[in-house]
């Protein structure tokens, strides 16, 4: 049974987040339909798509959506550009608003036009088949764990690509996953699943800080900044980010450095983040941030998560808010409460886009 209430952004990448059998593929399912005796209402940018009330149902051969499915499913008779024209040729020319090669380079495959699917590896054949559901012009694209298939070494090569798609797309992409990597690294809205109902919906780095949902607690909770690069660390080899909350200090690991002032995304572990009373005086923590304790909620046996403020450090912006995951005894032995300013070490900052 699937009970579902959803909003989308038009733009940008939505994730649909829950354990197996929460009601992700399922929504898509409806929303491409092809769950036929589904009962509800969906609308596309104002377009009625389905209305059982009023007794509208499009097809899924009239609904403008790209699908892409776990497995490939590429038409093995056909070449490269043979699948991708396939779409594009069944597409009513009045609804084209691209042409069959709008992925080529968006998703690097365009060296690949002549090789038949089996000549693919797992990833290349994952790309063309992104490539052909953008070649029919859709108006939204549908992502069913398009990673779940291939291996570590093959995810790592194609994420790269589909940070590329998130950049260059226009419509809204709505991204099935169970993979939290991949939502803090993709999505911007996230819509966590239970039990086929909607246990909450909002834009990522909100959902991951609230200690009222799973996302906040347990080894993997985390907090996500968006912060702007502003050049580098003379001689020491250092990146420096820019946020709302102040500047962190990356490592310098790309073989070429980011430009000043480049949009980025950073994912700052719970796990990785200790309390002083005091500033920290002669350490080898790097980035320490004065913050206030917000709340302290419960978080497995002997542990307690920690909601942090962060202040702004510019009077028009809003404060930051991070986590951190410490002993019951810590917080005991430093008296924390809402209220008490405290300085938070982070012991490990990670790029994730």
């Amino acid at each position: 049974a699937l009970n579902v209430d959803m909003t989308l952004p038009a733009t940008g990448v939505t994730a649909l987040f829950g354990p197996s059998g929460s009601g992700k593929t399922t929504c898509l399912r409806v929303l491409a339909g092809l769950e036929p005796q589904a009962k509800g209402h969906i609308s596309v940018a104002g377009e009625v798509w389905q209305d059982s009330a009023q007794r509208i149902f499009k097809p899924v051969h009239q609904r403008a959506l790209g699908y892409v499915f776990q497995e490939a499913s590429l038409f093995e008779h056909l070449s490269v550009q043979g699948n991708l024209t396939f779409g594009h040729a069944r597409t009513p020319t009045a609804q084209r608003r691209h042409g069959w090669d709008h992925g080529l380079d968006l998703l690097g495959i365009r060296h690949l036009l002549a090789r038949m699917p089996h000549e693919l590896s797992g990833g290349e054949r994952q790309r063309v088949a992104m490539a052909r559901a953008l070649a029919t012009s859709p108006r939204v694209l549908l992502m069913d764990e398009p990673l779940a298939a291939l291996d570590a070494a093959r995810k790592a090569d194609i994420l790269p690509w589909l940070e590329q798609l998130h950049e260059g797309l226009d419509i809204p992409v709505i991204y099935v996953t169970h993979a939290m990597d991949e939502v803090v690294r993709l999505a911007d809205h996230i819509v966590l699943l239970e039990q086929g109902r909607v246990l909450a919906q909002g834009p990522v780095a909100e959902m991951l800080t609230r200690t009222d949902l799973p996302l906040a607690h347990g080894d993997g909770a985390s907090t996500l900044i968006e912060a702007r690069t502003c050049g580098l660390v003379a001689e020491e080899d250092m990146c420096a980010l820019a946020f709302a909350g102040g500047r962190l200090l990356l490592p310098q690991t790309r073989s070429t450095p980011l430009s000043p002032n480049q949009l980025v995304r950073v994912r700052i572990q719970a796990r990785d983040v200790s309390l002083s009373l005091d500033a920290p005086q002669r350490t080898s923590v790097l980035n320490i941030l004065p913050a206030s304790v917000a709340d302290i909620t419960p978080d497995g046996p002997g542990q307690v998560l920690v909601g942090l403020n962060v202040p702004a450090t510019e009077p028009n912006q809003g404060g930051t808010r991070l986590l951190s995951r410490i002993s019951q005894a810590s917080a005991h032995r430093l008296g924390l409460e809402p209220g008490v300013p405290v300085f938070a070490q982070i012991k490990g900052v990670a790029m994730v886009r």
